[in-house]
């Protein structure tokens, strides 16, 4: 296994890959979009992913926004891929951090479910996540690194199509985070069944 790369595994038979890199160039079934309601694009992982895919995503996005209106927080949709390895984009939109007292953490659970279930209708195998509400919505990624990976994990293990989801981080200290929150998870005997397979 290539270094920095943590697995863990959750039966049966699925994987959680956490790395480092460009979720632009993932070579997954779908990338998820870590999208502002407007779904117009904007700064971070949103406007990286419309630049690379080019304007095939946003016209999608701006059909779906006008048949249904503003995307709510922790719902999902899916797009084209246009220029991405990735087929399709999968757009939520995660929740602005308020001090966890507005529901933050069930709103970000929401968005990792959603965008699965969106994948297994979809009949994707692979799905690539970034950090979702990290970077300028605020939520404080020691907190949302726990939230993500139990609900990917749980929420993996209930899916037929999906079987791989990979968290391709922005920088090593991200992934730092989210490996400790997947040993914690392990050490912590909520997922017994789970494994982890490290050389970071």
């Amino acid at each position: 296994m290539p270094k920095n790369i943590v697995r863990v595994v959750v039966p049966p038979g699925k994987t959680v890959l956490l790395l480092r890199g460009d979720i632009t160039l993932a070579k997954t079934d779908a990338i998820v979009n870590a999208a502002n309601s407007s779904l117009m694009g904007g700064g971070g992982v949103d406007g990286a992913i419309h630049r690379a895919g080019g304007p095939a995503i946003l016209e999608e996005c701006r059909k779906i926004c006008g048949a249904q209106g503003p995307l709510p927080t922790e719902k999902a949709v899916a797009t084209t891929g246009g220029k991405l390895v990735a087929r399709h984009v999968i757009h939520t939109v995660g929740p602005v951090w308020n001090g966890g007292q507005r529901d933050e953490a069930e709103l970000l659970q929401s968005c990792y479910r959603e965008s699965l279930l969106l994948a297994e209708k979809l009949n994707l195998t692979s799905v690539a996540f970034p950090s979702i509400s990290t970077g300028a919505f605020g939520y404080p990624v020691e907190k949302a690194a726990v939230v993500a990976l139990s609900a990917v994990i749980e929420t993996l293990a209930q899916l037929n199509s999906v079987s791989q989801a990979h968290f391709v981080l922005f920088d090593q200290f991200t992934l730092g985070v989210y490996s400790q929150a997947a040993r914690e998870l392990l050490s912590s005997g909520r997922f017994p069944s789970i494994g982890i397979d490290s050389n970071d």
